[in-house]
């Protein structure tokens, strides 16, 4: 089994200068309950199928299997997916021994910019970039399968 740990924060810098390379997403969501999630990916030219299971109480890890579909199944699995999607840039930039995932939102999450270090353990020591801002893990409103049902243009004057 795979877990996944990852602590995410709002970027409120710059990062593009820093980074070493990008890419283009878009996914769509078959199932988002309980904090369960069943979703497709298309990266740049690639296909991925990926199930989550729920967050722990801190909201810093939780079960992942991902694998590499075709891309012409994922295109096609995309269009069985519940209305809504991500559409987001991917910027990687090297922060001592982590890539930090910059993601910047377009469509009704435009304007969102917020960046996940995945980590091999819930107490393992990073090198925080001075781009980042505010620590959002555990946040479900800035889960993906959140802001593809409520985008962040809805809420994003809201009290935080």
């Amino acid at each position: 089994m795979s877990t996944e740990i990852e602590r995410k924060f709002l970027v409120t810098g710059e990062y593009k200068d820093k980074a070493y390379a990008h890419s283009h997403i878009e996914q769509g969501y078959f199932d988002c309950a309980s904090g369960r999630t069943v979703r497709i990916r298309i990266r740049d030219d690639k296909g991925y199928l990926t199930i989550k299971g729920p967050s722990d109480k801190a909201g810093l890890s939780r079960y992942e299997f991902e694998t590499e579909i075709s891309i012409s199944d994922a295109k096609e699995m995309l269009k069985l997916c519940m209305p809504g999607r991500i559409d987001k840039n991917r910027w990687l930039v090297k922060s001592g021994n982590h890539t930090v995932e910059v993601d910047e939102f377009f469509g009704e999450n435009e304007g969102l910019v917020m960046a996940e270090i995945e980590l091999s353990s819930e107490n393992e020591a990073y090198i925080k970039p001075d781009f980042l801002g505010k620590e959002v893990t555990g946040d479900r409103r800035y889960y993906n399968a959140h802001l593809m049902r409520r985008p962040y243009s809805l809420w994003k004057n809201e009290t935080k």
